[in-house]
């Protein structure tokens, strides 16, 4: 198991904080954004959320799931932090946690709707990147969605929150291209990516303007969704 988060469980959120407290918002306010988008796209392409079974690859102390609970017809996460595991069962009382690395999941093959990895895959050795999103694959059944979301290469605040981070140290941002040809060589067929997040006001206005703004590479944070095909 990765002892590297051990060692960030317990600071985990103050971390994130300290290397974003330039936006003026909170790491909770980042977190629901996300939340909702993914939340939105599943219903978009799978239709009532309550009816699914959701996977949190990489899901840390919890804090997404503590947003999506209830929203799901069952939520489990995953994350080689045993400590975060620990973490996160404690806060969360629905999701089903289990401490398990990325490049072997404890899961049956198509035995999930959904898998999502929230700021991930960056933390994945480039190497592995394949191995890890060809496993999140063989869990999701045909016709289920992989979400990835990462950090925008491209927006420079976001580089210099990555680089106050203690434990985004020498990582390497993946860019949305790079995301699309992973999922493809995966055998996964992409459906959209989108740029998110422009600013860190919170208004509806400005929520729907983004909308609008996907394609231009300047949002914080990006997504790439793609399906796992049904002859797959």
């Amino acid at each position: 198991m990765n002892t590297r988060f051990d060692n960030h469980a317990k600071t985990y959120r103050d971390d994130v904080q300290s290397s974003i407290s330039f936006s003026g918002q909170d790491v909770e306010y980042f977190t629901r954004r996300k939340a909702d988008l993914l939340r939105s796209i599943t219903e978009r392409l799978l239709g009532d959320c309550t009816g699914l079974v959701a996977l949190d690859v990489g899901s840390g102390s919890g804090s997404m799931d503590a947003v999506l609970t209830g929203h799901f017809g069952l939520l489990a996460g995953c994350d080689p932090s045993v400590k975060s595991v620990e973490m996160a069962a404690a806060d969360n009382t629905e999701p089903r946690y289990l401490a398990a690395d990325g490049a072997s999941l404890p899961y049956r093959d198509s035995s999930v709707d959904v898998a999502f990895a929230i700021n991930v895959l960056h933390h994945v050795e480039p190497p592995d990147r394949d191995g890890f999103l060809a496993e999140v694959s063989r869990v999701v059944r045909p016709g289920g969605l992989v979400l990835i979301f990462e950090h925008n290469p491209w927006n420079p605040l976001t580089r210099v929150s990555v680089s106050r981070c203690e434990f985004d140290e020498g990582v390497e941002l993946l860019t949305k291209r790079e995301l699309r040809e992973r999922v493809t060589r995966c055998g996964l067929q992409p459906l959209e990516q989108r740029y998110i997040v422009f600013t860190p006001i919170d208004s509806p206005l400005v929520h729907r303007i983004e909308n609008r703004l996907g394609g231009i590479p300047l949002g914080a944070q990006q997504y790439t969704v793609a399906m796992r095909p049904y002859d797959s």
